[in-house]
């Protein structure tokens, strides 16, 4: 190979990622990289994520064109790929993974609790909406979608008083200035995988996931095997939404896994966490999916689901 070429996304984002990505890979091999921009159903349909019952909407096509040799590999943020991807191909690397944290960003820089009553929060996540409604009742969430730099001009122009985003996005795109308020993830739990790029190529390209391999952060991926494992096990998805995020430590055998779930309402929430060993991350994620499922995670779940179209009046 003289040169390999990459899929992504086309926003601003998405290409700051592969940027990343391939920013490191050049320090591996002599290779030159072509970027291809893919367009996804994501970015065509504007509707909020949770109300499109179909998996994968960011990266479908993209791993598509993977799958047919359109692309060598594919640059995704990890928490857009479902547990169940295609046999066909493998997530060959996980980079160095950024802080998973949500976070506020508002026109005068006021936090979470300083937000006058009646404020229009923007987000289209269930999750994050769900942990609004519970610590600010009093608040209107609406849904929000674009690109993170549309959402964050969206507010700072006063359509809305606020949205909530991931601090990874921010970081990425350099826009870390915008931030009002920055939460603790053990307080307002992010989306499984949140802060960490994946890199797809083909189970069959031996060579390519060698060198992919090179550039994978060891600590990174063993919290988002563990996540991915809660999440695989519980069948999460947009439509059940499950918070989680693991902390492990360089040169530590052992890490914990925390993970939060709402019923529809906001009254009830499974909040559980689960420690084990850094060689068997997927162990621990299970382990602890267990113990949510029998806490009444499966209730909540089917709760969820009938709760969707409500949801979607809601917001």
């Amino acid at each position: 190979m003289n040169n390999s070429r990459v899929g992504t996304r086309g926003s601003r984002l998405a290409i700051a990622q592969t940027e990343i990505a391939l920013c490191t890979l050049r320090n591996r091999t002599s290779l030159e990289f072509e970027v291809v921009i893919i367009t996804t159903s994501g970015d065509v349909d504007k509707r909020p994520i949770f109300t499109i019952d179909e998996k994968g909407v960011f990266e479908k096509e993209i791993n598509q064109a993977v799958i047919s040799g359109q692309v060598d590999f594919a640059v995704h943020s990890l928490k857009d790929i479902p547990s169940d991807l295609s046999h066909k191909l493998i997530v060959a690397s996980i980079p160095k993974r950024a802080q998973p944290n949500d976070v506020l960003v508002s026109k005068r820089k006021l936090k979470l609790a300083d937000l006058p009553t009646g404020a229009i929060v923007g987000t289209s996540s269930l999750r994050r909406a769900i942990q609004l409604f519970r610590v600010r009742p009093d608040l209107q969430v609406k849904p929000i979608r674009g690109n993170v730099d549309t959402r964050v001009s969206r507010s700072i122009a006063g359509e809305y008083d606020a949205v909530v985003l991931a601090e990874a996005g921010l970081t990425r795109l350099g826009m870390k200035d915008v931030i009002a308020e920055r939460f603790d993830p053990k307080d307002f739990v992010p989306a499984p995988g949140q802060g960490a790029i994946a890199i797809v190529c083909r189970r069959d390209n031996r060579e390519l996931i060698t060198l992919l391999k090179s550039v994978e952060d060891p600590q990174s991926k063993i919290e988002v095997d563990a996540e991915r494992a809660l999440v695989s096990k519980l069948e999460a998805g947009c439509r059940f939404p499950v918070g989680a995020f693991a902390i492990s430590k360089v040169r530590q055998s052992t890490f914990t896994l925390y993970a939060s779930i709402f019923s529809p309402d906001g009254k009830k929430n499974l909040k559980l966490k689960n420690s084990g060993y850094t060689r068997d991350p997927a162990t621990v994620g299970v382990e602890l999916a267990d113990l949510l499922i029998k806490k009444g995670a499966r209730d909540l779940a089917v709760g969820w689901r009938n709760a969707v179209e409500e949801w979607n009046k809601r917001l």
